[in-house]
């Protein structure tokens, strides 16, 4: 549980990705990044279906994309790469913390966002990259 009063909710919680994970295990800080090629220094997950569906589908792999449950084991806090730079209020529900998330469950079966809405992400993300505005404040 968080107990910072500018936090919007407390769960359930999602993490997109496509790493192949069991329940019990801990996604840490620390490692490679799902969208860059650094090490990041937090863990990031959402309150939104949305918002981890589009985790599972950007993030850099060939592998499945997977939607987990998972349960923050410290203190975290709004994502400001969301909250202060794109969308200020955290409509997403975005957070990131500098401790582990629980994988509690996969989701079974969710539906993806068609080919052209990810392929519109992709190509607005690759002109932000372009203009060097891509940026991840980590």
């Amino acid at each position: 549980m968080n107990d910072k009063k500018d936090v919007l909710d407390n769960g359930p919680f999602f993490h997109g990705t496509k790493a192949e994970l069991k329940t019990g295990d801990l996604l840490e800080p620390q490692h490679l990044s799902n969208y860059q090629n650094k090490k990041s220094n937090y863990i990031y997950f959402t309150a939104t279906l949305n918002a981890a569906k589009w985790g599972a589908e950007l993030a850099i792999s060939k592998s499945k994309e997977r939607i987990y449950i998972v349960e923050p084991l410290g203190e975290f806090e709004n994502d400001p790469n969301l909250t202060d730079k794109r969308f200020p209020g955290n409509p997403t529900r975005s957070y990131r913390s500098k401790s582990s998330l629980k994988i509690i469950a996969e989701l079974s079966s969710w539906e993806r966002h068609s080919d052209e809405e990810i392929n519109h992400m992709l190509s607005s993300l690759k002109k932000l990259s372009d203009e060097g505005k891509n940026v991840i404040y980590d």
